[in-house]
């Protein structure tokens, strides 16, 4: 039911656009504030605090509501990917370049990423997008189907917990720098696998973008650790190498500048890489679903009735126990 579920899911974030106003992610980030601003203090205790606060409710409730089968573990699945959303917004951004309205680039450009748009040129503009597709691939779509995989709706929901607490208070700032370290490690802690399988997933989609795959490899694994983020790092070099693109430099936040290293080895971005980097975006989530969401065909010799396996039947037809591995149900231990 799990997988099926996340199937569904994941269709209904390609077809189902998300909704302008009282979107569960939303809604939930609105919760958080009024959290945080009960109980912050310049403390990481503090900060730690907040974080089990705001995200624990969130996966005792995902796992009461996994009780609700397949249609429920794709409602949510759907509430917490934010794959098409995405790439919807990357494409915009680059139908304005296409058409010469740089200005508007610079509009749209927040809705995808925190830097500051004003006075960024049209190479900027895509540098700006593809990161942003390259990280948040690895946030919106390939992190919950890997929690998804790992917890059912517990996990699809508390990792979009944590994710957007980092986006709120994971900041370097005067207010956060303490508050905020508890939920950017916690995001790191969970982003840490999805993140590296987001870079083995665009790593083999390169030659569907006009990409190499031993030299994305080589890019991955020459340049993921350079980035200050553990994560963000690892995603970004490998659509670098995918593309066949250069990445980093220098971005500004506000009144804060941050110089990022170079990753790649090609020439900065253009418009042009803007849909190609899309469209590894689009397969990566598709890669990531294949991984994560299809059944494994059941062992040889352990066949299935009914939804209950063979083994775990007695011989007055009830469940219990066969040889100490099967759950009540018919469920596999482990």
């Amino acid at each position: 039911m799990r997988s099926r579920g996340m199937m569904a899911g994941f269709l209904l974030d390609v077809l189902v656009p998300d909704p302008r106003r009282g979107h569960p992610v939303a809604l939930f980030g609105r919760a958080a504030g009024w959290w945080e601003r009960r109980v912050h203090r310049d403390s990481r205790v503090a900060g730690a605090v907040f974080a089990a606060g705001a995200v624990l409710p969130v996966v005792g409730l995902g796992r009461l509501a996994e009780r609700g089968g397949a249609p429920v573990t794709a409602a949510v699945t759907w509430a917490v990917l934010g794959g098409s959303m995405l790439c919807r917004e990357a494409e915009g951004i680059a139908r304005a370049l296409e058409a010469g309205d740089v200005e508007r680039a610079r509009e749209l450009l927040p809705r995808l990423c925190g830097r500051d748009p004003r006075g960024l040129g049209e190479r900027e503009i895509a540098r700006a997008v593809v990161e942003s597709l390259a990280e948040n691939t690895s946030d919106a779509v390939v992190g919950p189907l890997v929690w998804g995989a790992l917890c059912g709706v517990a996990g699809l929901a508390g990792f979009r917990a944590v994710n957007t607490l980092d986006a709120m208070v994971g900041h370097r700032d005067a207010r956060y720098r303490r508050f905020g370290t508890a939920s950017a490690r916690l995001d790191d802690l969970a982003g840490w696998g999805p993140a590296r399988l987001t870079a083995v997933l665009a790593v083999l989609a390169a030659p569907a973008v006009g990409g190499d795959v031993a030299k994305a490899w080589r890019v991955w694994r020459r340049d993921g650790d350079r980035h200050p983020s553990p994560n963000a790092g690892q995603c970004e070099a490998a659509f670098a190498g995918a593309l066949g693109v250069t990445l980093g430099g220098a971005n500004v936040y506000g009144d804060r500048e941050e110089r990022r290293p170079r990753m790649g080895d090609g020439p900065p971005p253009e418009v042009a890489d803007i849909r190609r980097a899309v469209r590894l975006s689009r397969l990566v989530g598709a890669g990531a679903l294949a991984v994560t969401a299809l059944e494994r065909p059941p062992r040889r010799g352990h066949r299935v009735r009914r939804g209950v396996p063979t083994d775990a039947l007695r011989s007055d037809g009830g469940v219990g126990p066969a040889g100490g591995n099967s759950l009540p149900g018919g469920r596999r231990a482990g």
